[in-house]
């Protein structure tokens, strides 16, 4: 494998998109779409508010792409706007909440204990995240569900790798005080 069939890196992708090409802005996309949708589903808890922040947030880097100071630190940049989108549309749905509406899910006859007993799981598991702080959220949701190691969490939100580990063992105390040991290894196993 030769130096060209080589993946190129995002600040390559950077420089090509504020270049004009759609492909390189479209490769980012691909590339960082999981980890914005997870960081933003971390502070919204819904999956469709958490795909519209991503969305959003995509959008509003293409258009400021020339304010990315550092393009091999794209990601790290990008998700402090999927953080910021996905704060300003959390107090934006807050201010239109009108009433509380029961949000239980309807069993049908096709769903299975398991199927009921995981979606139940997910739900304690969205209100467990809720009670972390913005930085405990995304570390632990890039570290245990996205794979990523404790120096790109720091690179990607400007913290020290200490800070990072941190901040996951502090989230995972937490998570497991609310849920319980076993729910939290049978949650992100799966």
């Amino acid at each position: 494998m030769g130096a060209a069939d080589a993946e190129p890196t995002d600040g390559a992708l950077v420089e090509r998109a504020r270049h004009g090409d759609p492909a390189a802005f479209s490769g980012l996309v691909r590339r960082h779409y999981r980890a914005a949708y997870l960081v933003a589903l971390g502070q919204l808890g819904n999956p469709m508010d958490a795909e519209d922040a991503s969305q959003d947030a995509f959008v509003r880097a293409l258009e400021h792409l020339d304010d990315c100071r550092d393009p091999d630190r794209f990601v790290g940049w990008l998700l402090r706007i999927v953080r910021n989108r996905a704060h300003n549309l959390r107090d934006y749905l807050r201010v239109r909440e009108a009433t509380d509406i029961d949000e239980t899910p309807v069993a049908g006859p096709s769903r299975t204990d398991r199927d009921e007993e995981r979606a139940a799981l997910g739900q304690r598991l969205t209100a467990a995240l809720a009670k972390l702080n913005e930085v405990q959220r995304a570390v632990v949701i890039l570290h245990d569900v996205e794979g990523y190691r404790h120096r790109e969490i720091a690179v990607t939100l400007g913290i020290s790798e200490g800070m990072a580990r941190q901040h996951l063992f502090g989230a995972r105390k937490m998570l497991r005080n609310v849920l319980g040991d076993h729910a939290v290894e049978e949650y992100f196993r799966e």
